[in-house]
């Protein structure tokens, strides 16, 4: 509990702190966050868990990717590098404390939480994909206010669905 209250401090902290937008927005970050550490002691499934904590994987690469790219750093593949890097450090301490790897948590022969971060990863870079579809068919612009924020969450809530009905 004190790990999780320190970092809705730490990305608090950036976010009161920060005068530049973010590709993506700090605050989601903490607030799926936190409710992931919730979901389990709901008795939440863990795909539903997973697909959530994939989408909080790729958003952090990304707004991670975004600092690196405006102060100009110079490494190779940002978006690729920052999200190998945040889904090692996601998965490696959850396989440690032996959160993932139980051979009873599994659906199609693949760990209900890795399946479900690798369904959030592939849904959420769809949102994203279709967010710049949609904004480059209208010059630009978007279709309606907080489009770039809607698509990532609508995405994430259907395959959460889609995982409700299918465990």
């Amino acid at each position: 509990m004190n790990l999780l209250l320190s970092l809705i401090i730490f990305f608090s902290t950036i976010t009161l702190t920060t005068i530049k937008s973010f590709a993506v927005c700090p605050i989601c970050i903490v607030a799926v966050g936190a409710g992931l550490g919730v979901s389990r002691y709901l008795g939440i499934d863990d795909t539903i868990t997973g697909v959530w904590i994939g989408g909080l994987v790729i958003a952090s690469a990304f707004w991670f990717a975004d600092i690196i790219q405006k102060k100009k750093w110079k490494i190779p593949y940002p978006e690729a590098l920052s999200t190998v890097s945040f889904l090692l450090l996601t998965i490696i301490p959850m396989y440690i404390k032996k959160i993932i790897g139980n051979p009873t948590n599994i659906l199609w022969g693949v760990d209900k939480i890795v399946l479900g971060i690798v369904a959030g990863l592939i849904t959420f870079i769809i949102s994203i994909y279709l967010d710049k579809s949609l904004r480059k068919t209208n010059h630009g612009e978007v279709y309606i206010y907080y489009q770039k924020v809607i698509l990532p969450v609508l995405f994430l809530t259907l395959a959460s669905f889609t995982f409700y009905l299918l465990t």
